[in-house]
């Protein structure tokens, strides 16, 4: 039917055959093969001319429109893909989210006043294709290799503790860690210290990193934190470094469906985000050291 369209509309199918990219004879053939199946003739052809029976031209003004809004479609797709369009969606773990993506999404939409923007915060990680999401951000190691990926930061983790705790247990050692009360996000945990790979069961368990902030300054015991939680404890003397030595890092990372045919509104959020400063470390990347 587009073929026919365009036979019409260009008057010759030589030029037809040259705008879809096959030869002339096939051209030809695959209008003969629509007329055949509708079982009417559309065009009357010579050696010089081409005209419209009464039939093609009711078909034609019916193909002609569909043309158009096949193109208009084509259009509108691939301007998806030069200037941000539509509604992104966004998925972002709650604390990275509450600190970042309020300054990231103000300053997009300052930016891209015709876009909608739906930011989600929960700290599952969500399945982007099914659940319909053009972005989302992960910290800590990658575990969905299907994605493609931007690596945006690192941030660093820290064991704290309150000074009152750490005072209780002057010369305390990563080999003694399991003897001391611990806090955690789950019930057995692997801590990384000097060198080695620990087993501990957590005294206290939590679902939440801030909590589990509350709790290590309040000298429940020794917490595993993100920097992005623990900073401002750590910067205000109210949490110390247990073992200094001992700073693991977090990559952080914007995964999206794929990295070919990106749509230009995806393509601009990671670019903002590439250029406004989302450290997630400590402010002057070290933190105090733990009291003698």
């Amino acid at each position: 039917m587009l073929l026919f369209a365009t036979v019409v509309r260009d008057g010759s199918f030589t030029r037809a055959a040259r705008s879809a990219g096959i030869t002339k004879q096939s051209a030809s053939e695959r209008i003969g093969k629509l007329e055949r199946a509708l079982g009417v003739r559309l065009l009357e052809r010579t050696t010089r001319h081409l005209r419209l029976t009464d039939a093609g031209a009711t078909y034609y003004a019916r193909c002609a429109a569909i043309a158009t809004q096949v193109d208009e479609a084509n259009q509108e797709v691939q301007r998806q893909l030069t200037a941000p369009v539509g509604l992104l969606r966004v998925s972002t773990p709650v604390l990275y989210g509450r600190r970042f993506l309020g300054k990231v999404t103000t300053t997009y939409l300052q930016r891209y006043p015709q876009m909608r923007v739906e930011v989600v915060l929960a700290d599952r990680r969500v399945n982007l294709v099914e659940e319909g999401f053009d972005l989302a951000i992960r910290i800590g190691v990658l575990d969905d290799s299907t994605l493609a990926a931007r690596r945006l930061s690192e941030g660093r983790v820290y064991y704290v503790a309150s000074p009152t705790f750490l005072r209780a247990h002057r010369g305390l050692t990563a080999a003694a860690v399991r003897d001391v009360r611990t806090i955690g996000m789950s019930a057995h945990e692997s801590w990384t210290l000097s060198g080695k790979s620990l087993k501990v069961e957590p005294h206290l368990v939590v679902n939440d990193l801030e909590l589990a902030c509350e709790a290590a300054m309040a000298g429940l015991g020794i917490a595993r934190l993100p920097s992005l939680v623990c900073a401002d404890a750590l910067v205000n003397r109210k949490l110390q470094l247990a073992f200094p030595d001992a700073t693991l890092t977090s990559p952080v990372h914007a995964v999206y469906p794929s990295r070919q045919y990106m749509p230009a509104k995806t393509r601009a959020f990671l670019e903002l985000m590439g250029e406004l400063d989302l450290s997630v470390d400590l402010p002057t990347g070290r933190p105090p050291r733990r009291a003698a």
